[in-house]
């Protein structure tokens, strides 16, 4: 069975960092680009960041300079650091994780909410 688990978000001020964190189990982490994504209401999902095994990483202009995605596959676990955070940061955060090669995979965590106000 499948599972991923985010922890690490929370209320935060305007200007503050939060550390999300994602632990996968049920899959072979190292073959899946693992991404978060967020979702504000009345706003569709948007990808925020990702990574593949290795370096390759991919972000929102939004965030760029500002959140960090990295994974551990020895704890099969990818982070996401978010400093500076912004109002507009306000979402639930979803991780994602995608098999790279065929048969395709696609599974998704349960989110958690991100709120920045002061």
């Amino acid at each position: 069975q499948v599972q991923l688990v985010e922890s690490g978000g929370g209320l935060v001020q305007p200007g503050g960092s939060l550390r999300l964190s994602c632990a996968a189990s049920g899959i072979i982490f190292s073959a899946y680009a693992m991404g978060w994504y967020r979702q504000a209401p009345g706003k569709q999902r948007e990808l925020v960041a990702a990574i593949i095994s290795g370096d390759g990483t991919d972000y929102a202009g939004s965030v760029k300079g500002r959140f960090t995605i990295s994974r551990d596959n020895a704890k099969n676990t990818v982070y996401l650091q978010m400093n500076s955070l912004k109002p507009e940061d306000t979402a639930v955060y979803y991780c994602n994780a995608r098999k790279v090669l065929l048969p395709l995979r696609d599974y998704w965590g349960q989110g958690t909410q991100v709120t920045v106000s002061s």
